[in-house]
């Protein structure tokens, strides 16, 4: 009997339907399955991952919010960045900062840039034995505009800039000038002469056979 409402009353062959995926999960990073980033958000896991932009900051951040308003149990933070945007890092900073959970920031790969920062803020420190880290000066948001605009840009992200250093000076124990002279010359680091260095507090180290 021929029914109006039959999507197949033509007698074509229904239409696949593509397999559902939950949704992208903020601060997961690009390039995950929906299920992965399921079980990693369960699992209280933020990861940074490629350059930190300010989309992946602003997900990063919803997802430390989420998180810390579902309890207090601490916050894994991995990292595997080479660098990023100085005003994307502050933007997560402010955040780790107001967070009533701790945040354990775990190096995975590599930290560089304004990675560190992040790093610096976090309550834990901890990196994997073949991590590497490189000390270099964030950089600037691309900006454009008048002379004017420009360099008072220029300006704020001297103080920015500043606030990073004198933060990286305080968890390590080094002196400005020399996190200043580092991050000029953009010194690299193995996860053992980052420990030495004071970037981190641990070493995870391969478990006994």
């Amino acid at each position: 009997m021929y029914n109006r409402h039959d999507p197949n009353r033509w007698g074509f062959p229904p239409h696949p339907q593509p397999d559902w995926q939950p949704p992208h999960l903020p601060g997961s990073g690009p390039g995950l399955p929906g299920w992965l980033e399921e079980r990693l958000f369960d699992q209280r896991i933020v990861m940074i991952r490629g350059q930190l932009t300010p989309d992946v900051a602003t997900g990063t951040v919803a997802a430390l919010l989420t998180l810390d308003s579902a309890g207090p149990d601490p916050i894994h933070l991995h990292m595997a960045s080479s660098g990023g945007d100085l005003s994307a890092a502050l933007s997560i900073i402010d955040v780790i900062d107001s967070l009533t959970a701790p945040v354990q920031a775990l190096v995975t790969s590599e930290a560089g840039g304004a990675v560190l920062a992040v790093l610096a803020a976090s309550d834990q420190r901890s990196a994997y034995r073949h991590a590497r880290f490189k000390l270099a000066e964030p950089r600037a948001a691309g900006v454009t505009g008048t002379a004017d605009e420009v360099a008072a840009a220029a300006g704020q992200h001297l103080r920015e800039l500043e606030e990073v250093v004198v933060r990286l000076a305080e968890v390590t124990g080094q002196p400005r000038s020399r996190v200043e002279d580092d991050l000029s010359t953009g010194r690299t680091l193995s996860a053992t002469e980052a420990l030495e260095y004071g970037l981190i507090t641990e070493v995870i180290t391969p478990k006994p056979r």
